[in-house]
């Protein structure tokens, strides 16, 4: 009897199909700042769409506390997202857990500022334009974007070669249900809701920080006044700024909602980013 291969050949062209041409990358030549040897090294994932439709970038900072990474929901399932619409993502495996003696954000915000600096170097090559760069970030991840986009004139390590002369500026940010924003929640939930709360000073606001689009839900113990904080903050500097928060909404949806409601944040991201120009 004569074997037929249509549909082994078929199930892996429509699996192909959704699968984004992916490659990873080491975020340093060597060992990260501070690390001793046989540390897991931070990298970084590039997805690249089958139909290319912007020339921008996004990069991703899954959540986790600072501890873990929620790689799938806030990960994999944004890339497929954003490539689906014709955009170049990388998701970034920051280091994790925290380090002891260190601030929690650290290691992770010296592994994002030299991943934009891999980014933009690479620009040409990945056919990005440098100047349509931007990072998401959920949770801890959250956070992390905010300091990568509102201190990139700040150091977070010394230089070790040539591509540290590059900015590591962002162009644009996403910061969903951002962790650690005010100093009642600086390193948990918000104890007080973050009705009456200072902002942390963690974040410089530098001449570079970039338009924000941000999310949150109304009941996230991550205190959505935190966004709102951030949202008054770049108001104040005349700095372009959009802002969702979602009723009856906690923490950690990332990619996950179906509900017509809360399921159809990313499509409100995605409508900014091309407003903007991103």
């Amino acid at each position: 009897m004569k074997k037929s291969y249509f549909l082994p050949i078929l199930f892996f062209v429509l699996s192909a199909s959704f699968c984004a041409a992916q490659e990873s990358f080491s975020v340093w030549p060597d060992r990260a700042p501070g690390e001793k040897e046989g540390t897991k090294a931070p990298v970084f994932e590039l997805w690249k769409p089958e139909v290319k439709k912007s020339d921008s970038c996004l990069i991703v900072c899954p959540g986790g506390a600072y501890m873990g990474l929620a790689y799938d929901h806030e990960g994999k399932k944004i890339a497929n997202y954003f490539n689906e619409k014709g955009r170049t993502v990388v998701i970034l495996k920051y280091r994790v857990p925290r380090r002891a003696g260190l601030p929690k954000y650290l290691p992770a915000w010296q592994d994002a500022q030299r991943t934009v600096r891999m980014v933009r170097s690479h620009a040409k090559e990945w056919g990005i334009d440098p100047e349509k760069i931007g990072i998401m970030g959920f949770s801890a991840g959250g956070h992390l974007t905010l300091m990568t986009s509102t201190t990139s004139q700040s150091k977070s390590y010394d230089p070790i070669d040539d591509l540290d002369k590059i900015s590591p500026y962002v162009n644009f940010a996403v910061p969903v249900y951002p962790a650690y924003v005010l100093e009642d929640g600086k390193d948990g939930g918000n104890s007080g809701k973050g009705n009456n709360s200072k902002m942390v000073p963690d974040f410089a606001f530098d001449t570079k920080t970039p338009p924000m689009c941000l999310i949150h839900g109304d009941n996230d113990p991550y205190s959505p006044m935190g966004s709102a904080t951030i949202y008054h903050k770049l108001r104040t500097m005349n700095i372009p700024a959009e802002l969702h928060i979602y009723a009856k909404v906690g923490h950690g949806f990332g990619a996950n909602p179906k509900d017509e409601h809360l399921g159809d944040w990313l499509n409100r991201v995605y409508a900014w980013m091309n407003f903007m120009g991103f």
